[in-house]
């Protein structure tokens, strides 16, 4: 799919700028979104990525992937009532489920992969997607999303002033999703036209191949998990009084902030008497409890997980240096492989806008879009999205581009990039891994959780940015 995508852009922006005679424009926009690629997207985002995986590696070193597993667990006996509790397949998801909500893919996709291969254990009818996984691929396409790393990543190497601003809509919109896409997995599981055939009879224990008959399969890598070690008191202590810390510091701006700002004030005139005076923002104060503890929270989200993943590592006993430094060597592979992938799709939109195909793209869609409050620019990204994530990563990357990394529009995009996946990859991969031909409601569930994750982005980003 993302073959003729591609090559539809190029050829049709070489057909409008021969017939608009805009070659020129063709021919630099081709050419200044390669450099903008290399140069000023994927060389800068090194950085922050060894910085995120870094802290990654702290995490699940430190066992916290499994302790947000184990805390999952009462939800997911009533999401998977057929899956036995003590089945591998319902470790598997879990652990699945909490590396995506912590932002792991390196370890969430074998993960999913094995937790695939438990399920078809179960699986009565090979071929056919059962119950159990079609819940479980429209949970992992709208998997709740605690940090958007990506999109902040992209945000901050544009030098937006406030690049965590999407970590509060995200959570919410990610929310939402994963409410409706279980929703509507449940819902068309009792479809007719959805229903499970009848199971094919058992085959006699005389007909069944031994083992010595055909080699087996080479089973998916998994990530290797740690068990959480037990806290000695005094380190319960010393966490007990970090959560005390940003409890409150987020209670005091959004129900207290006149006090908190002339505290605040105080105390950095003290210290540092030639900065200059704190204060809240105007509309800050003004904004009402709701949006200003999103804010407040979209604010603390990352210095949060920066000190707590580091602490909590710490207080397990994990080197937290030589942790860190190893995973932040994987920053640099993941900054060159995205490379080829940034370069492709930036040129072809880049000669797609300077034949002025963009332009002429919107004003076609403004007088459909522009009266539900969607706006047009976010269409191109909303559509390819659950065909390829590096495409997706380049339309947004364009979009910050083109309209500055603070623009409510920009935010928009770096919401839905967050709040949504990347559906027919997913599917096609996991299913693929069992040989499941009939995907059955799988699908629909997904597509239906993430249009619900791209309506909740823009509705939250017009409710919080105006």
């Amino acid at each position: 799919m993302l073959n003729y995508l591609w090559l539809g852009l190029v050829l049709l922006a070489v057909t409008f700028a021969g017939l608009t005679g805009r070659m020129k424009e063709l021919t630099e926009g081709a050419f200044t979104m390669t450099e903008t690629a290399v140069m000023k997207i994927a060389l800068p985002l090194i950085g922050f990525m060894a910085l995120w995986l870094g802290i990654m590696r702290l995490a699940e070193k430190a066992g916290l992937i499994t302790l947000l597993a184990r805390a999952l667990r009462p939800i997911m006996v009533r999401l998977f009532p057929d899956v036995p509790a003590d089945h591998p397949a319902m470790g598997s998801m879990l652990m699945n489920m909490a590396a995506n909500m912590l932002g792991l893919s390196n370890a969430a996709t074998p993960l999913g992969l094995r937790a695939m291969r438990d399920l078809e254990t179960l699986n009565p009818r090979p071929g056919t997607a059962t119950n159990a996984m079609c819940t479980f691929l429209a949970i992992n396409t709208s998997s709740i999303q605690i940090l958007p790393a990506t999109a902040i990543g992209l945000l901050t190497v544009a030098k937006s002033v406030n690049a965590t601003a999407i970590v509060a809509p995200a959570l919410i919109a990610t929310t939402c999703s994963t409410i409706v896409g279980l929703f509507v997995v449940k819902w068309l599981e009792k479809w007719k036209m959805f229903r499970l055939p009848d199971a094919p009879a058992p085959v006699p224990a005389a007909a069944m191949p031994t083992a010595d008959a055909a080699p087996s399969e080479p089973e998916p890598p998994v990530a290797i998990l740690i068990e959480p070690p037990k806290l000695r008191p005094w380190a319960k202590g010393t966490l007990a009084f970090f959560f005390l810390s940003f409890a409150l510091l987020f209670v005091w701006p959004v129900f207290f902030p006149e006090s908190y700002q002339g505290t605040i004030a105080g105390i950095r005139a003290a210290l540092f008497p030639k900065d200059p005076a704190f204060s809240l923002a105007p509309e800050f104060l003004q904004r009402g409890y709701f949006i200003r503890s999103m804010e407040t929270l979209s604010l603390l989200a990352v210095p949060f997980l920066l000190a707590f993943f580091p602490l909590y590592a710490a207080l397990t006993g994990v080197k937290v240096y030589e942790e860190f430094v190893e995973g932040a060597k994987e920053g640099f592979q993941v900054g060159i492989k995205i490379i080829p992938f940034l370069v492709a799709i930036l040129a072809a939109i880049g000669m797609f806008r300077g034949a002025g195909g963009i332009e002429m793209l919107q004003r076609l869609l403004s007088p459909i879009l522009t009266p539900l409050g969607f706006p047009p620019d976010l269409l191109p990204m909303v559509l390819v999205r659950p065909l390829s994530g590096s495409a997706t990563t380049g339309l947004f990357t364009e979009l910050i581009q083109r309209l500055g990394p603070d623009d409510i529009v920009t935010r928009m995009g770096a919401t839905i990039f967050g709040s949504t996946e990347t559906t027919f990859y997913v599917l096609a991969v996991y299913f693929g891994s069992v040989a499941v031909r009939r995907t059955r409601h799988a699908l629909a569930a997904g597509l239906a959780a993430d249009a619900t994750g791209v309506v909740a982005s823009v509705a939250i980003c017009r409710l919080m940015f105006g």
